[in-house]
């Protein structure tokens, strides 16, 4: 069960950044319709399956790590914008540092994705991915690496993710404060029909630095 909490640790896409730019970028490189390409990673998500699994959907012979390859060699590099932040993700950054927050950001992300974020000012005491570390959430060694990572037990730490199964249930599993941010295909898709789980459910990340105050308050007065 999670305890006063000093640092909290973000997930990256539809958490932090709207991967909406990303996401039509590959169905642009695919040849087809933007519209088709999303309503396919939707029934993906609703299945279960990974998110990957689109692109085999689309085009069953396709190869994903040879059309990365190629789009490389055309110029692309993986990386984030300015404009793919969320309006109030680097605002929550900057509030929980004001609060006296210990600040981290590790997601299922290539390891480029650590330069992209720092290049870009994400003011975070560290910013680590699952292709980094070579464990994917919802591993449970995952969420060790994160409380290693911010040097303090699982119980001081708040996990901020947009996906019940890979953020949100693992968290609370690990004694986390498990804190679900409602957007993104998968916050809509996962929870759309059932009552959220977690200890937190965001609309906004405006919302957290007050709720992380509140919890730690009633922790403060329960001894």
């Amino acid at each position: 069960m999670a305890g006063v909490i000093t640092t909290v640790v973000f997930d990256v896409g539809e958490t932090l950044v709207d991967e909406t730019r990303a996401w039509g970028e590959w169905a642009d490189w695919m040849g087809v319709p933007r519209f088709t390409f999303f309503a396919v990673f939707g029934a993906a998500i609703a299945r279960g399956w990974h998110h990957r699994r689109v692109f085999r959907e689309i085009d069953p012979t396709f190869d994903f790590d040879a059309a990365t390859r190629d789009r490389e060699a055309a110029g692309w590099r993986y990386g984030f914008e300015p404009a793919d932040f969320y309006p109030d993700a680097l605002p929550c950054l900057a509030a929980c540092r004001a609060a006296g927050l210990k600040i981290g950001v590790a997601g299922n992300q290539p390891e480029a994705a650590e330069a992209s974020l720092a290049a870009l000012g994400v003011g975070a005491d560290f910013i680590a991915t699952s292709a980094g570390w070579g464990i994917e959430k919802p591993s449970p060694a995952f969420f060790t690496r994160v409380a290693e990572a911010a040097g303090c037990s699982l119980e001081q730490i708040a996990y901020v993710g947009d996906r019940l199964d890979n953020d949100v249930i693992p968290a609370q599993v690990a004694g986390m404060l498990a804190v679900l941010i409602r957007r993104g295909p998968w916050a809509y898709i996962d929870d759309s029909s059932r009552q959220p789980r977690g200890d937190m459910a965001l609309a906004t990340l405006a919302e957290l630095t007050p709720a992380i105050a509140a919890h730690n308050a009633r922790i403060a007065q329960d001894g």
